[in-house]
């Protein structure tokens, strides 16, 4: 059974849709021009956020056999895994979903969004009736963070996080979403697209 993410009801969407193979040459360079600025923001914003020293994440040794460009998410480890090919992968320290709300199993990315804004679900405001209809995105208070990777599953993304939530990650302690530092997530975005594989093991 899918379990839902601290909030996925609600996106303030702000990202890049690519013309098709008839667009003309101006199109695709006025989208290509959106990308690059939207990044460009992305990466002045979060040089804020950034802690000071080493790079939470790091290219390891990675023998398990899944394709190049697929994420491997291990519970065990409170760990994500975005495969690089040659037996080795980049490394990210996640928050997982608590007790009764992990998921595992297969999905692929269906979304992805910059500084999205978040309606929490049912599940969530039960837990916290005192959240507001919608936290814009932006705001200090909302848990999407940076950028939000949505997937093929009932609201649930891997998403960035809040400051007051930084140290959340690498628990269990999301309500089914993975959680990642907000220079982690903005370094995932760029490298992975829509349909891009993930597997969620123990």
């Amino acid at each position: 059974m899918t379990r839902r993410c601290g909030g996925l009801s609600f996106f303030q969407l702000d990202f890049v849709s690519f013309p098709g193979s008839g667009a003309s040459r101006a199109s695709v360079a006025a989208a290509a021009k959106k990308g690059a600025l939207i990044a460009g923001a992305m990466a002045a914003s979060l040089a804020a956020l950034a802690p000071a020293g080493a790079l939470a994440r790091e290219v390891v040794a990675f023998p398990l056999s899944y394709p190049p460009g697929m994420i491997v998410i291990k519970e065990s480890e409170r760990k994500l895994y975005y495969v690089m090919g040659n037996g080795e992968a980049i490394r990210y320290p996640v928050a997982i979903g608590k007790a009764g709300k992990a998921w595992r199993g297969e999905a692929y990315i269906a979304g992805k969004f910059v500084r999205p804004a978040w309606s929490a679900p049912a599940d969530v405001r039960r837990d916290h009736p005192n959240f507001p209809d919608v936290i814009p995105g932006g705001s200090p208070r909302n848990p999407m963070g940076a950028a939000a990777l949505t997937l093929s599953l009932s609201e649930v993304a891997i998403h960035g996080t809040s400051q007051s939530m930084r140290k959340s990650v690498g628990t269990a302690a999301s309500y089914g979403c993975i959680r990642m530092l907000n220079e982690d997530v903005v370094d995932l975005y760029g490298r992975v697209r829509i349909g891009t594989p993930v597997i969620a093991i123990p």
